[in-house]
């Protein structure tokens, strides 16, 4: 099954994050321009052309992850928008956030960047 069509599952407290080597199998199944920061949050900066286009999309975003129940931290400016995910309860990354990450990849939102 590939992540995007996964559900997020909430997690416990001290939950245990993710370990390198399972962090770099999920990454492979994300587009490419996710990176695992210090094997602790994802992060990947979306480039526009212009800042409607851009706050559309943190608008879809949203919707994602509401219905996921797993919530980025979202920088917006003028054509950029950056996603920051972790899982806070296992302070750093879970599956969840691979799944939040794909489930974004899929938003038909023209990009200018990959």
């Amino acid at each position: 099954m590939n992540l995007h069509e996964k559900k997020c599952i909430p997690c416990q407290e001290g939950t245990p994050p993710l370990g390198h080597e399972e962090i770099l199998t999920l990454l492979k199944g994300l587009n490419p321009g996710w990176q695992a920061v210090d094997d602790h949050h994802l992060e990947r900066v979306f480039r526009f052309r212009n800042f409607r286009k851009a706050l559309d999309f943190v608008i879809a975003v949203g919707a994602i992850a509401e219905e996921e129940q797993h919530h980025p931290d979202i920088s917006l400016s003028w054509g950029k928008v950056t996603l920051c995910l972790w899982t806070h309860k296992a302070r750093g990354l879970s599956e969840n956030d691979f799944i939040l990450a794909a489930k974004c990849d899929t938003i038909p939102f023209p990009r200018d960047s990959p």
